[in-house]
């Protein structure tokens, strides 16, 4: 007989009955944490990334991308007018049709942005929006794999997973990668936060902005010592564990997620405890709006600039939850739905961007706004626009880019890109690269070969560098 069960042996005949602990006295060697801060490639222009996802892929035509040939021929035959046009996801195509919002030229930089998103144009100065964003993918799931994870494959690490693989964490008491779940998880679910074949301890961590924001954070036992009891006794069979089985990479994160269990057990709950912000600042964000979604949206900006106070590498912010709509996928009902969903967004959004720069933290924060593709400029049916991957919009703010500064065009109809193509790669390349990574050397050897966020390509793209 065994003089002992391994740890894995026990959690496996108890039925895990350990996961409800509290793990407090448990600290692992630093030597050991698969999470510890490592040292960039070269000096970073960012320390941190928030990454504002905009679920089901908002319109550049209707957002920051302004074309006046729309208006001209609103309701014509786009093949007429476009000419060569390109098979859509539903094939249900209608008119040209032009945005039913006004554009006007904002900030000093006078970068056009439409009246949808009236307080973050009034941010522009700080964006630097790029008009010439291309997709491989026309359809959402892989649309979003390849957005989160760099391939339109499932199960590969998520760009917050590598950003934490690549650089470790500032903070040993919350996870380097934190989704902040405003209650719609993208198409292709969990896996666009996964960590794919990289240690499980990268995997992004999905939180809700209130508290408690994991569930079972708190400890069940009243009794410290039989609390302190418990833990010892786990550390104790982490030990002998570790002896029986070194570096074993499923070992060795599920002791971390134990630990960090524990210390967040303190530190979440003040990381989402907003009764110290003052109250001005929160009516900033919209935190206290009578519009639910608004409210939704700006507890999570807000929170994310807490976590990035604390020291967490990589954010994510989901969408709210609105009611009659299916994110920012309007194949119907256009207005109404762009409407409600910047609604929801555009306030907290500007706030967030004002709130980090009056902390000092928007120059080493990289604050990225993106959909995983674009909106056919002419309609599906009468009032909706279908998906384009082959032109749209993404912007970028902080984290050494450009202000007031706008990159790469479509055509003259918002549809397909003529100058400075940029491919989801590249993207990648430029995000890993503000934050001291060489997206080339940051690489893990996976199925005989070298695997990276940006596979074999991707190009840095230096023109938007500060």
């Amino acid at each position: 007989m065994k003089p002992f069960l391994s740890r894995r042996e026990m959690l496996v005949r108890s039925a895990n009955g350990f996961g409800a602990l509290a793990l407090t006295a448990l600290s692992a060697p630093a030597q050991s944490s698969p999470v510890a801060t490592r040292g960039p490639h070269f000096a970073p222009r960012a320390r941190n990334v928030i990454f504002l996802y905009m679920d089901g892929a908002p319109s550049q035509v209707d957002t920051f991308d302004y074309k006046p040939m729309l208006e001209k021929h609103h309701g014509q035959d786009p093949k007429q007018v476009i000419g060569r046009i390109e098979r859509t996801q539903f094939e249900q195509n209608g008119k040209v049709m032009k945005s039913p919002w006004e554009f006007r030229r904002r900030g000093e930089s006078g970068l056009w942005v439409s009246d949808l998103f009236p307080c973050v144009g009034a941010c522009v100065d700080d964006l630097c929006v790029i008009r010439s964003m291309t997709s491989e993918f026309p359809e959402h799931t892989q649309g979003n794999y390849f957005l989160h994870t760099g391939t339109g494959m499932q199960g590969r690490p998520s760009m917050g997973a590598w950003v934490s693989y690549g650089l470790g964490s500032d903070n040993q008491n919350l996870p380097g990668f934190v989704v902040l779940n405003g209650g719609l998880i993208p198409v292709g679910g969990l896996d666009n936060f996964n960590s794919g074949f990289l240690p499980a301890a990268y995997q992004g961590s999905l939180f809700r902005a209130q508290d408690p924001p994991v569930a079972n954070l708190k400890r069940l036992e009243p009794d410290g010592e039989l609390q302190r009891r418990k833990a010892d006794l786990v550390r104790r069979l982490d030990v002998r564990s570790r002896e029986r089985l070194p570096g074993d990479d499923q070992l060795e994160s599920a002791i971390r997620n134990y630990e960090l269990a524990a210390h967040m057990e303190v530190v979440a709950p003040r990381t989402m405890d907003l009764s110290a912000e003052p109250r001005w600042l929160l009516d900033q964000y919209g935190v206290n709006s009578a519009y639910p979604p608004t409210a939704s949206y700006a507890r999570q900006c807000i929170v994310a600039r807490r976590m990035i106070e604390r020291g967490v590498r990589f954010v994510e912010l989901t969408c709210p939850q609105i009611a009659g709509h299916d994110r920012w996928d309007q194949h119907g009902g256009l207005k109404k739905g762009h409407e409600d969903n910047a609604r929801a967004v555009d306030r907290p959004i500007a706030a967030l961007l004002l709130d980090l720069k009056a902390h000092g933290l928007l120059d080493q924060t990289l604050v990225l706004w993106a959909g995983e593709f674009g909106r056919t400029p002419f309609a599906q049916g009468t009032d909706g626009r279908d998906h384009n991957p082959f032109g749209f919009t993404v912007w970028l703010a902080g984290g050494g880019v450009k202000g007031g500064f706008a990159y790469g065009e479509t055509d003259e109809w918002g549809y397909k890109v003529v100058q400075g193509k940029i491919e989801m790669y590249d993207l990648h390349a430029t995000i890993l690269n503000l934050l001291g990574i060489d997206h080339k050397r940051l690489t893990v050897r996976f199925g005989g070969r070298d695997m990276r966020l940006t596979d074999v390509h991707g190009e840095i793209i230096r023109e938007i560098l500060a």
